[in-house]
């Protein structure tokens, strides 16, 4: 496919989106978020690809949020729609049946931060900015962030920084469990990598399910949780990744999974 804002390769079993407008630090305008979520349908449906990886062109940013020239004309009705299609690509990233890892350099500050947050895994560069500003401009986090922000970190620190607008650094996001590991900025894409690789190496039906029950788990008790993995975990032994993971661990060799 053919992109005019991102970039989309597959290597390694591991497909990987790069957004591509480094003279306006990858800002997100309605046309990168359509080809945004575009591509990750496509590989969410390509078999070479096991692992997605969402990043941006150089370490200066992932994504600096959206145009706020265009922001400034917007009318209510336009900026529902802006709304609407940012929730639809984020969802679409969150619902991807793949596991979606996010490498974060430099800034990813409102919308940036946001589709961070609708990756499964976020790695960030010692240099990386996060932080959901929208407030200091008389809005609030459009794209999912007052929902997805207080699941990953808390009630308590997503609403200070919601409210606050602040900007925090790669530690504190780290410390605060935003993000899962943070490198100097000149390891992250081989760190990223090479966890990806390491996901990809796995039963790709397992990692699916896997991914699947932990996100529906999030909407449910905990017991109706445990109720949806018990019934996931059982039909995973009908398939032929099962019996050859299982073969591989007896024979002491690495399994060749099949996605079957």
């Amino acid at each position: 496919m053919k992109f005019k804002n991102i970039l989309v390769e597959i290597k390694n079993n591991v497909g990987i989106i790069t957004i591509n407008r480094p003279k306006v630090l990858n800002a997100l305008d309605l046309e990168t978020i359509g080809e945004l979520e575009n591509a990750v349908t496509h590989l969410d449906g390509e078999k070479d690809s096991k692992v997605l990886v969402i990043t941006g062109t150089d370490d200066k940013a992932f994504a600096s949020g959206a145009d706020i020239a265009a922001l400034k004309e917007m009318t209510p009705s336009r900026a529902d729609e802006f709304s609407e299609h940012g929730h639809r690509c984020l969802d679409t990233i969150e619902r991807c049946s793949k596991p979606v890892i996010a490498a974060v350099a430099g800034y990813a500050l409102g919308g940036g931060t946001e589709l961070a947050l609708a990756c499964d895994i976020i790695i960030a560069a010692d240099n990386a900015k996060f932080g959901l500003p929208e407030v200091k401009l008389g809005i609030y986090p459009g794209f999912g962030g007052t929902q997805r922000l207080p699941r990953l970190i808390g009630a308590g620190r997503a609403r200070e920084l919601i409210f606050t607008g602040r900007t925090i650094d790669a530690r504190e996001a780290y410390d605060w469990g935003l993000v899962n590991h943070v490198y100097p900025a000149d390891r992250l894409r081989d760190e990223t990598m090479k966890l990806a690789a390491e996901i990809a190496g796995n039963g790709p039906l397992a990692v699916t399910a896997a991914k699947r029950v932990v996100n529906e788990g999030l909407g449910q008790t905990v017991g109706e949780g445990l109720e949806n993995e018990r019934a996931q975990f059982s039909p995973l032994f009908s398939t032929k990744d099962c019996a050859e993971g299982l073969a591989a661990f007896l024979e002491k060799r690495k399994p060749a999974f099949k996605g079957k």
